[in-house]
Formats: structure tokens, sequence, C-alpha cells
């Protein structure tokens, strides 16, 4: 069994003029050393980075950004992309994955889209159809009735109004809830019906997963490791050049719950914090793993 994901790619690239490999999987369940693993076998790959957080210069550590030892040769591609204070988005991803694509089928390599932002990688494994613009006027009033109550009432709408969103967002996470609201007022409709997508069948999309308690340890262990890697200096060193909790790379999950730890003079402890950064690494991916439930399209690697 340990080959039988070479087969899959074997049987794959026969059949396949211009093929794209997905890697995709929860935090911490190994995409990175897997993707270098595949890469290495194929021979002709290059990864285009699929994690919405990596694309953000300065913040390594806390994304678990591959490291140029880690790299062995293979060429990355849309990596330190933006600086913090600037806004990524799923539109402009598409549009620049896709042309990333389209240059590697072009020079006779193979694509390996490696990541775990789901919605990022539905622009692409989806051909996903983007949802309509903001409107800064709705947007606004959202955003207000979310900070009523942290979210919470906001939340309940989003049950109401689109049920199986409300299953992956997070209500603390402000920025995808009022968006996901927001799709249902400017549509009338649910995110799914609003966001078409048409699935492609030129794609092979490998899943990389551990037992759940063997995730567990995994997330709770990398934390722990980052930290001693030098996480909250890292931290520090944005912090001092002027990046605060309004810029958007800030919100990310761990950057947002340590600069608020120096804020409040470090008063807490440190195991605390980590505690902390550990659950919601936990509970993202327990959405993540919702989110590519159910889809046929994923071999899932044993």
């Amino acid at each position: 069994m340990m080959n039988d994901w070479k087969t899959q790619v074997s049987l794959y690239l026969e059949k396949s003029a211009k093929p794209l490999i997905v890697v995709l999987g929860p935090t911490a369940s190994g995409k990175t050393s897997f993707s270098i693993e595949l890469a290495h076998y194929l021979g002709n790959a290059e990864v285009l980075n699929a994690d919405s957080r990596q694309l953000y210069r300065g913040m390594d550590i806390g994304t678990a950004k591959v490291t140029q030892e880690e790299i062995q040769g293979v060429p990355h591609h849309l990596l330190d992309v933006f600086d913090p204070n600037e806004e990524a988005t799923a539109g402009w991803y598409k549009q620049e994955a896709s042309l990333m694509i389209d240059s590697l089928h072009a020079s006779g390599k193979i694509p390996l889209l490696v990541g775990g932002s789901m919605l990022y990688l539905s622009t692409i494994i989806d051909d996903l159809s983007l949802a309509p613009v903001t409107d800064a006027v709705l947007r606004e009033r959202i955003t207000q009735e979310y900070e009523m109550d942290s979210g919470l009432t906001l939340y309940k709408r989003l049950q109401s109004l689109d049920p199986d969103s409300a299953l992956v967002v997070d209500y603390r996470n402000q920025p995808h809830l009022v968006r996901a609201v927001e799709i249902c007022e400017l549509t009338g409709s649910t995110k799914a019906h609003a966001v078409q997508s048409a699935p492609s069948s030129e794609i092979l999309i490998l899943g990389v997963n551990r037992p759940r308690e063997e995730l567990v340890q995994r997330i709770n262990e990398r934390v722990i490791v980052m930290f001693a890697a030098g996480w909250v200096d890292e931290v520090r060193a944005l912090i001092a050049k002027g990046y605060g909790p309004e810029n958007p790379a800030m919100k990310s999950h761990g950057y947002k719950e340590i600069m608020q730890w120096i804020a409040d003079g470090e008063s807490g402890s440190l195991e605390d914090l980590q505690e902390s950064i550990a659950a919601k690494g936990r509970q993202y991916a327990k959405r993540q793993m919702t989110w590519w439930r159910g889809d046929a399209r994923i071999h899932w690697l044993p």
C-alpha cells in the first residue's frame, strides 16, 4: 500500500495531456513533505502554494511555510507575494494560479497545487465562479451587527440563511462570517447557489490525512515547535514594522493571539497561549475535513 499513490499518479499521467495534481489535507497532516516526495518522483514538477497565509511576506514560522532546506531543489511559486497590510483574495488567487498552471504546462512541467485553504483550492479544482463583489454600505451594516456581540447573533442568522456555510465558518472569524452573510443578502440565496462551480475531470486530487488522535497530537506539537523556532519574535518584528490588528494578514490564526498577548504585556503564560492557538488549529482541521467530506474525487492516502 505504501506505493499505491505512485500507481494512481502513473495511471493518471498516462491519460492526461495537461496534468494538474492537487495535494490537500488538514493542517499539520504532512502535505509539504509528501508534496516534495511526489515532486521528486515526477522529476519535472513544480509546486504552487495554495495556503492563503503563505502568500504573505514575513510570516514564515506561524504559517509553516516551506523552508529552503525542505524545498530540496523543487521550485515553488505563489509564496511571499503580499505585505501583511495588503489583502489577498480568492479572486486574485484564481487568476494568478491559473496563469501559472498554463505557464508550467507550456514549459512541459507538471503543476502541483499544494495547501489547505479550502476556498482557494476550490477556485481551481471546481473552476469556481466567485461571489459578487462587496457592497460597502451593506458590509458596514453587517460588520456593526457582528460587533454588537462578537458575532453570536450574526452567526445564528447565517445558520438560518445558509446552514451549510455555517458548518464551516467559525463565528469568531469576523471577515469570513461577515462575508458569508453578505453573500446571502446580495444574492438572496445560499453560497452554494450563488457561487457556482464546474468540477474538472482533468485533475488528480490526493488527500493527506491522519487518524484523529494522531492529527491532534501533531497540531499540538507543531505549535510548541513554532514557539521554540521564534514565532513570538516573528510577530514582534511585524509589529516593529508597523503592522497591527487592522491589517488583513495579522488577523491570521496564531498571529492575532500572539499580538494580543504582547499588547497585554505578556501577562499570561506561554503554555496557555500555546494551548489556545493549538485549540483553534484543531477546530480549523475539523472544518477543513467537513469541507472536503463527500468529495469522491479525493484519493485519501493510507
